[in-house]
């Protein structure tokens, strides 16, 4: 069996209950364009094609930026990075919260990008 992973998305999560002035810097930071979602927690940023998407996100907590690793199989790519040292955080609705040796968070989630088929990389379970 094998599975595939990559980054997926950067996300930007800003510690507010209203995104519009941390999309306005965002989107004019990357040069591009963005849209505030109808429930006010996620704004995606129109990103060239061939990068990797940006999201700007609503969140309680002290803001940072954190990685989005896309797969196809997210238990699988967990006990992977499990063996290289990271730890499962939580599971939140369809991804796997997991932090690496070194402290930082990030997610892993189901492919977000139409190309994912073609340029994820192959790991072997």
């Amino acid at each position: 069996m094998s599975h595939r992973s990559r980054l997926g998305c950067i996300v930007v999560d800003c510690q507010t209950r209203e995104l519009g002035e941390a999309l306005e810097f965002w989107s004019g930071l990357f040069g591009c364009s963005g849209k505030v979602d109808e429930d006010g927690k996620y704004a995606v940023l129109k990103m060239p094609d061939g990068e990797p998407k940006v999201l700007i996100q609503a969140v309680d907590h002290a803001p940072r930026v954190h990685l989005d690793i896309e797969t196809d199989d997210r238990q699988a790519e967990a006990r992977r990075l499990e063996a290289l040292g990271a730890k499962r955080v939580e599971a939140v609705k369809s991804w796997i919260v997991m932090e690496a040796p070194t402290g930082q968070r990030f997610c892993l989630v189901p492919p977000q990008r139409q190309d994912f088929e073609e340029n994820a990389r192959r790991f072997e379970d």
